[in-house]
């Protein structure tokens, strides 16, 4: 246990620990940095005096004893819009609670060659295992080349042959807003779309469609922009958007622009155009007038995540698939179409 004094709680130290193990501190240097000539039953005496003493976190002297970094490295695509930087922030957390340890490597979003760098970097960090967050279909076809031995999972929708992979179901998410705005009426759906390289984006665009077919309802305004908002001000100032009575904007900061822009135009959110978003944001129950919206769970998919790529590390080699559905929140911002 860790020493105590008049001076209160005191971090046990190299020196400590060798007492402890009966081993030099050079001995118990060693140890802990892997050397190979030290006998097993050295190891193991000052492994447990590294428990014991809880001179390292548990997980370190575990890493020590299963020759495994307890380290997981990830490559994060957009780092700066929500959904991705929610979902690396996610899964740390649940990696702290077993123990693990995140490297992450931010690919811009002008710069999926990037990802060459990245992959290079966290392998000589020596990492266990890689994790791909909010992958683009340009990135993706990089980590294809890629060969580093190592068990990778990527954060997307689909099934994928090449990986285990995780992901929110974005093409329901989608169906869910605009079943939502066909209940309340609305026949002419426009959708503010986002780049079509990223995969979640596709995703949505093609839920918006498959629901308005379903329905027997033509396709309404089809936009493709960026995630920001000033993307969906733009549209929302300069577009004719025709007998649009609704606007699914793929994410709730475009939604936040379409907002604003058709407020500047004496258009009245919900009572002339209702309009949905996607993720929900922190904030968007805050907007003027607060979002509907399409929430992820971002906490749960760091979790099931973390439960993925803990199989691969421990030898669960053939891909699997796991999905986590999206929810509706209903809020201020949709209403009946107005006669």
């Amino acid at each position: 246990m860790p020493q105590s004094s008049s001076r209160g709680w005191q971090r046990p130290s190299i020196y400590d620990v060798a007492r402890r193990a009966g081993v030099s501190h050079m001995t118990v240097s060693r140890v802990m940095n892997g050397h190979p000539n030290i006998r097993e039953s050295t190891r193991a005496r000052v492994l447990q005096a590294i428990e014991e003493m809880n001179y390292t976190p548990s997980s370190i002297a575990r890493a020590l004893a299963t020759r495994r970094a307890r380290r997981i490295g990830v490559l994060i695509d957009g780092p700066v819009q929500n959904g991705p930087n929610n979902t690396l922030r996610a899964l740390e957390k649940a990696a702290r609670e077993v123990g693990y340890a995140v490297s992450a490597f931010s690919i811009g979003d002008d710069d999926a060659s990037q990802l060459d760098t990245g992959v290079m970097e966290l392998v000589t960090q020596g990492v266990d295992a890689l994790c791909v967050i909010a992958p683009r279909e340009s990135s993706l076809d990089l980590l294809r080349q890629q060969t580093t031995g190592l068990p990778t999972i990527v954060i997307k929708a689909e099934a994928d042959p090449s990986w285990h992979t995780v992901g929110v179901d974005q093409r329901e998410g989608a169906r869910l807003a605009v079943r939502h705005l066909i209940g309340l009426g609305h026949r002419t759906i426009a959708h503010l779309a986002g780049p079509m390289d990223w995969l979640d984006a596709r995703e949505r665009a093609e839920g918006w469609r498959e629901c308005l077919a379903e329905a027997g309802l033509s396709e309404g305004p089809y936009i493709v922009g960026d995630w920001t908002s000033d993307f969906g001000f733009g549209v929302a100032q300069s577009h004719d958007l025709g007998e649009t009575t609704a606007i699914f904007a793929a994410n709730d900061q475009i939604a936040l622009g379409v907002v604003h822009g058709l407020h500047k135009r004496g258009i009245r959110v919900p009572d002339d155009i209702s309009v949905v978003g996607f993720d929900d944001l922190s904030d968007a129950r805050h907007f003027l007038p607060p979002l509907t919206t399409v929430r992820q769970d971002f906490a749960d998919l760091g979790e099931l995540a973390l439960q993925q790529i803990i199989a691969a590390i421990e030898g669960e080699t053939d891909p699997t698939h796991d999905m986590i559905q999206p929810r509706l929140v209903v809020r201020e911002s949709t209403a009946a179409v107005s006669a």
